[in-house]
């Protein structure tokens, strides 16, 4: 089991439209939902998330991945970006 010393940070995000979104992530942990999107993903045109960039992986529903254990992200590190809905997993691949 991941302790939260051990989960994969979020290492870029290039979605322009999320709240989190401001010189990196900011939430202090993204959700990949079942289509490989970032359900954390929010555009309300508020700044959210924490001072400082500490985003990291809290669940993953993508069973099909590599990197997917047990519903936990073991990827180093993952990347976001658009596509798929929105926001998108882009370190997600196919097992």
């Amino acid at each position: 089991m991941s302790t939260i010393n051990e989960m994969p940070h979020v290492v870029e995000c290039a979605v322009a439209g999320c709240s989190y979104n401001h010189d990196g992530c900011t939430a202090f942990a993204v959700t990949v939902d079942r289509d490989a999107d970032c359900a954390t993903f929010i555009d309300i045109g508020t700044r959210g998330g924490l001072d400082r960039v500490v985003a990291q992986v809290g669940a993953c529903q993508r069973t099909d991945c590599i990197h997917n254990a047990n519903l936990e992200c073991t990827a180093e590190a993952v990347r976001i970006g658009p596509g798929g809905g929105t926001a998108n997993c882009l370190t997600y691949a196919k097992a």
